[in-house]
């Protein structure tokens, strides 16, 4: 393979491709949303539409170290492990839109908007960063193929309001500022400073934390010049986990042990880091065998103390959750199974986000071979690709964290083929400058992938259907009718709690968040276990209505259900005379009034 060198820019990217290129993206994203999807739910998934709840909430006054659902589990309540980070912002678009909306209106209004403000500094970032390692001629190709992405389409569509799409750009923002750092010591800082964010934002930010700290400390093991550079990302990287453990938390709770939230052990593991960096930045170590073996010591030692301080943390976020719900709840989520076995249930997705992540891998390797420049960078770049890609074998949401990490490889492997399409002007030279765009554009992998499934019709087309049908159940007008009514105590399938709290005054037994599993596994009983018991859950709990989407899985039935159960009974149509429908014919809903005993 010849070499084929691309040279790195002095100056800043050309902000007019930046700007042509969001423009177009924003008009088609909001016409695919405002026509395409008219008649669907805006608010789509049960996180934004959760997010919102909360927001709204926050508005009317809940303190902001208040993160309890106070209408979810009802009656008791239920904690949400989400950060006011992202709350913060929205509530701000949404107070300043409502003089001139309303506050119904507002909401939506900054549903268009917060996503389209992260996609502008999302290509912004991509373009800085393809500019300072690809050129100005790798500019266009990085901000064209994020936006032929289903991966990044998906996060930052309206209405996507939940905390993805931030995750997305601060890792973005992390690589280049790591890239950055090793010329420029100063972005260390703000590569630690990103890094404390995203930590105290979401747990699945964990990989690209992880890559950062890497690099970090990788670039000071080659070169022990860059010792201030390591020092200053840890020292920034613990000193800013410190303050967003306070403002995540009130004082009386920083030492509350947490493995799913910004909590002691995650910042001690900052503290880790950042001591450790400073101390080993500060000994004189020649080789870089010295530097690794001190670094890895410091560090496995700091560790050791926090394993052992909070062991229940080795188990991941889900640790303490119910076997039951482990086993028969999480295990049944797509997007949290293995990238190799959602490829039979969501084909289209899995191909057109996996393949690009996985090529920008081989490709990053080959140019840090063939290429003898800028190998510092590359490598950093290769560490954030494969932190992110092996997350998304292990579970195929991770492919979202990786897309971006692969735009720089992506471009550099167009502006190569390029070179050599402009040289020798062959039929090898410009199908190998076609494959290097197609094989990036998720969208064309996407359609390709979906014109093979139509013609071999399976689980893929049946999932797709299923996933229609219960999208009539989340249009606001779904809910008109319960909105209407005093507020009631509500037990429903668990994907359709966060729309019920956030278009009606009612309260819910369960929506999908692992903290509320008292309430989540209710619901499960209650559709599953013997009608005996389901009616104890509903006294127990005071309910007074129950509400179905049909096509929901609580609804369609599980596995070992028992012969008199809820879900039985009522495709049966058996329930007994103590539940009386009271459904409207033309409502995708069906409402049942809750006899008292």
């Amino acid at each position: 393979m010849p070499t084929v060198t691309t040279a790195p820019a002095t100056r800043g990217p050309d902000l007019r491709i930046v700007a042509a290129v969001f423009l177009v993206a924003v008009v088609i994203l909001i016409t695919r949303t405002t026509f395409g999807r008219a008649g669907l739910p805006f608010f789509a998934d049960t996180d934004d539409a959760m997010r919102m709840v909360m927001v709204r909430d926050f508005i009317h006054g809940q303190n902001w170290y208040d993160l309890t659902a106070h209408r979810l589990n009802t009656p008791w309540g239920a904690e949400i492990h989400w950060s006011r980070l992202v709350d913060l912002p929205i509530a701000v678009l949404v107070m300043a839109f409502t003089p001139l909306l309303g506050l119904d209106a507002a909401m939506v209004a900054a549903g268009f908007v917060w996503p389209m403000l992260l996609l502008a500094m999302l290509l912004w970032l991509s373009a800085l960063l393809a500019n300072r390692l690809v050129g100005p001629e790798g500019v266009l190709p990085a901000v064209i193929l994020p936006v032929l992405s289903p991966a990044i389409t998906a996060e930052f569509t309206p209405g996507r309001v939940d905390h993805h799409n931030v995750i997305i750009l601060l890792t973005l923002a992390m690589l280049w500022t790591a890239v950055e750092a090793l010329r420029r010591p100063r972005f260390a800082i703000l590569c630690g400073f990103f890094a404390a964010t995203a930590l105290a934002i979401a747990t699945e930010s964990l990989p690209p934390i992880g890559a950062a700290i890497a690099v970090m400390g990788l670039a000071w093991v080659v070169n022990p010049a860059r010792a201030a550079t390591m020092r200053a990302f840890g020292l920034s990287f613990a000193l800013s986990a410190l303050v967003h453990l306070a403002i995540f938390r009130p004082p009386s709770r920083w030492m509350e042990a947490a493995c799913d939230v910004i909590s002691p052990f995650y910042v001690g593991i900052a503290l880790v880091v950042g001591v450790a960096f400073a101390l080993a930045s500060l000994l004189p170590l020649r080789a870089p065998w010295q530097r690794l073996a001190v670094l890895a010591a410091l560090g496995l030692a700091g560790l050791a103390i926090m394993v052992a301080l909070y062991p229940e943390c080795l188990k991941g976020p889900y640790g303490g959750l119910d076997p039951w719900l482990q086993a028969n709840w999480i295990a049944g989520i797509i997007e949290a199974r293995p990238w190799f076995a959602t490829i039979g249930e969501l084909p289209a997705y899995a191909v057109s986000v996996g393949l690009p992540a996985l090529l920008a891998v081989i490709v990053v390797i080959a140019r840090l071979w063939y290429v003898r420049t800028d190998r510092d960078e590359w490598a950093a770049v290769l560490i954030f690709l494969l932190a992110t890609s092996l997350i998304m074998l292990i579970q195929v949401r991770g492919a979202r964290l990786a897309i971006m990490p692969a735009m720089p490889a992506a471009a550099w492997l167009i502006v190569s083929t390029r070179g050599r399409y402009l040289a020798n002007p062959r039929i090898p030279q410009i199908a190998g400058l076609v494959f290097s765009w197609l094989a990036f554009a998720g969208v064309v992998l996407s359609l390709l992938v979906t014109a093979v499934v139509n013609v071999m019709p399976g689980t893929a087309q049946a999932v797709s259907e299923l996933r229609a049908n219960k999208e009539l159940c989340l249009v606001p007008s779904a809910f008109a009718e319960l909105a209407a009514i005093p507020p009631e105590r509500i037990m429903s399938p668990v994907d359709l709690g966060a729309h019920l709290m956030l278009y009606t005054p009612h309260e819910v037994v369960s929506a999908p968040y692992h903290r509320n599993q008292r309430g989540v596994r209710d619901t499960f009983r209650f559709f599953s276990d013997p009608i005996a018991e389901a009616r104890a859950i509903l006294t127990e709990r005071g309910i007074g209505l129950v509400v179905l989407c049909p096509a929901m899985p609580e609804v369609l039935g599980m596995n070992d259900r028992a012969p008199d159960s809820f879900a039985n009974l009522y495709a049966a149509g058996n329930l007994p005379d103590w539940l009386v429908d009271v459904s409207l014919p033309d409502s995708p809903l069906q409402v049942f009034s809750v006899l008292p005993e």
